[in-house]
């Protein structure tokens, strides 16, 4: 480990650049306050899918954006890790953050590192042990640069230590999505005006996303998942992600999105309110697999792998795409208000809303503050 007495006081750099990291960042910066110094690469630069989520979740407004969206894999880690390294040699930071395991994720560590900057990743510890997955291996190079991994649960914490990281670099700490979903799930009257202007019952529909590569980069993958779509017992409401949306043209997918109730990409309060009010939801993404513990609502995830077991054969069942989306769907429909009672008293593996306080207080600790 650095030592990091070596270093001035200052501010602590919040690198992030996508929807669920400004997300899953949002506590934290506001419990630093000001010594939070939002640093934005611009990885999600649809203003649906980024900026907007700095005003809804009342994150202050970054010192520094980098413009690395649309860039391929290797181009955004590498453009992204070049640009923070000459901003940390220029603004150094007390220490960096990153989170989760996106290529921003990736590039915040490499920089910090190249500056012998202290180095802490939230959501550390989380394995698919999926190698064709680009994020399995942007959160083990990230997990084994950093001085501190804020590792959610002790599935996490394990999977660290089977890795030789040293047990001081390690605290359990939560998952700071569950205490952003507490702050922002609307209210029952708010998400009823929703359902009410959808023209949606509650329990009555189905909420759905996909945009992995796994099954938006694959035509075979992603005609299929379409295809099961249409053909489950509920209205299907497909909030349609960009790389979806082009690619659905690219593999002229149009006609299956014909019988689904495609909307434009949500707000973060309008979709906890849809996946809260929902019958159940059909994702490939991660973030969802741990919302749904909070909203209290099962999700078929359609992945290969997953690196969240902690919520299988409870909140979530693991699905390639194909037939066993319909199965899995047709026993819940069967029995869906004792499957929504059962999971209304399940507490989430994710711990109970101190994440974010929890992950600060390890920060102040490595810092010596």
């Amino acid at each position: 480990m650095r030592d990091v007495a070596a270093h001035e006081p200052g501010s602590i750099a919040v690198v992030l650049g996508t929807r669920p990291e400004i997300i899953k960042l949002a506590g934290l910066c506001r419990i630093l306050g000001p010594r939070a110094r939002v640093v934005y690469s611009g990885q999600h630069y649809d203003d649906e899918l980024g900026p907007a989520f700095f005003r809804e979740l009342d994150v202050s407004a970054p010192a520094e954006v980098l413009t690395v969206g649309g860039k391929p894999r290797g181009g955004q880690i590498g453009v992204a890790t070049e640009r923070l390294d000459a901003y940390f040699a220029g603004n150094r930071p007390q220490a960096v953050v990153v989170q989760g395991d996106t290529n921003t994720t990736l590039a915040g560590a490499l920089a910090a590192n190249a500056q012998e900057i202290p180095l802490v990743h939230v959501e550390a510890g989380l394995r698919s042990r999926d190698r064709a997955m680009p994020e399995e291996h942007n959160r083990v190079l990230t997990d084994h640069l950093a001085d501190l991994c804020c590792a959610p649960t002790e599935v996490n914490r394990a999977n660290l230590l089977d890795e030789q990281i040293a047990p001081e670099r390690i605290v359990v700490t939560g998952n700071t999505v569950v205490e952003a979903l507490q702050a922002l799930l609307p209210p029952p009257a708010e998400r009823r005006a929703l359902l009410d202007r959808m023209a949606l019952e509650p329990a009555g529909y189905i909420a759905a996303t996909i945009h992995r590569p796994e099954n938006a980069d694959d035509p075979d993958n992603l005609r299929t998942v379409l295809e099961e779509l249409v053909a489950l017992p509920y209205p299907v409401v497909l909030p349609l992600h960009p790389r979806t949306a082009a690619q659905v043209r690219r593999y002229g997918l149009q006609t299956l999105l014909t019988d689904l109730r495609v909307v434009e990409p949500l707000g973060y309060r309008p979709f906890l309110a849809l996946a809260a009010e929902s019958a159940f939801l059909v994702s490939d993404s991660g973030g969802i697999q741990e919302e749904s513990s909070v909203v209290k609502r099962p999700v078929i995830v359609v992945r290969n792998s997953t690196e969240r077991p902690e919520v299988l054969g409870t909140f979530a069942e693991l699905v390639q795409p194909g037939p066993a989306i319909g199965k899995i769907a047709a026993a819940w429909a069967a029995d869906l208000p004792a499957l929504h009672a059962r999971l209304a008293v399940m507490p989430s593996p994710y711990g109970d809303g101190s994440a974010s306080r929890r992950c600060v207080e390890a920060i102040d600790r490595l810092l010596g503050v």
